[in-house]
């Protein structure tokens, strides 16, 4: 792991997630709640063909963010920028981003387009007007909102908190190994409150912060930047479905300057970790369409 320095004095973590160092760099970038671990799977099958780096942003994974932060979602696009500089100092980068992680992408690609060669989302968080006008009433009974609120933060081991994720959606969909990093690497140890040295596991990123994240997205401000975003992008989607992300995959990727949408209908917003090896490959064919493109093609 190595550090980034970003805004407000936050240091970004990225990891080496496997592949050749000296292959075309790969920039994972995870979905709220998650942290970039948890990609391991899909980065494995994508190793004979890039370096896959994949950044935790603020308040996920190793890296820490004030409590009292006011979530901000123009500071994910800061990590997603401050990393990509750092891993593709020349330019030419692949980015992979999944839900918040694929809006974040975007931010950095209208900030600094000529650092990335193609993106590939999987139902980034970019809502229309139309969406983000909803009263705030309506944006909390979001299930996505309501879902992140009742997650369990604390648990006693690492089984215990694998087998409870392992038994119910939507974290059942993951594949094991996707699984078993988000739960080896998503919690950190704490000392359990009762005057005694016991420890037990505690969720990195709150559900409260995940929540507010989600809260927030409705009024990120990317669809805006979408028109002014040169870089060719695949929007991929699971099967549609109202007041799911996967319900504005298409129109993003219409109203991006050089968009493609693919619908995936037997997958869910959980496709990078349910189906990581189609991902995977969608993700590889549409990098090597580039490369073989013509200067002028």
């Amino acid at each position: 792991m190595i550090r980034v320095p970003s805004s407000e004095g936050v240091s970004v973590a990225v990891h080496e997630l496997g592949g050749d160092r000296t292959a075309p760099t790969l920039l994972i970038s995870h979905a709220t709640g998650f942290h970039s671990r948890c990609y391991t799977p899909l980065a494995a099958r994508l190793a004979d063909r890039f370096r896959c780096v994949g950044v935790d942003y603020r308040g996920h994974g190793e890296t820490d963010v004030d409590p009292e932060w006011s979530v901000d979602w123009r500071r994910f696009g800061d990590d997603a920028e401050a990393v990509a500089r750092h891993v593709a100092p020349a330019g030419g980068l692949v980015g992979f981003g999944h839900s918040m992680g694929g809006a974040a992408l975007l931010m950095a690609a209208h900030r600094d387009p000529d650092r990335f060669e193609r993106l590939v989302l999987f139902e980034p968080i970019s809502h229309q007007a139309s969406s983000a006008s909803m009263t705030e009433a309506e944006i909390r009974d979001l299930p996505i909102v309501t879902g992140a609120l009742r997650r369990r933060r604390r648990f006693t081991s690492f089984d215990e908190a694998f087998s409870n994720f392992r038994s119910k959606p939507p974290l059942s969909s993951m594949v094991d190994d996707a699984l078993h990093d988000y739960v080896d690497h998503g919690f950190r140890r704490v000392p359990i409150d009762d005057g005694s040295d016991r420890t037990e596991l505690e969720l990195r990123c709150p559900p409260e912060l995940e929540a507010a994240i989600f809260v927030t997205g409705v009024n990120n401000g990317v669809w805006d930047l979408l028109p002014e975003i040169p870089t060719p992008t695949l929007v991929l989607g699971g099967r549609i479905e109202e007041r799911q992300p996967s319900s504005q995959s298409e129109a993003i990727a219409g109203h991006l300057t050089d968009g493609t949408y693919v619908c995936l209908d037997h997958q869910t917003h959980f496709g990078p970790f349910s189906h990581p090896g189609e991902v995977a490959d969608l993700i590889a064919d549409f990098a090597a369409a580039g490369s073989d493109r013509s200067p002028g093609g």
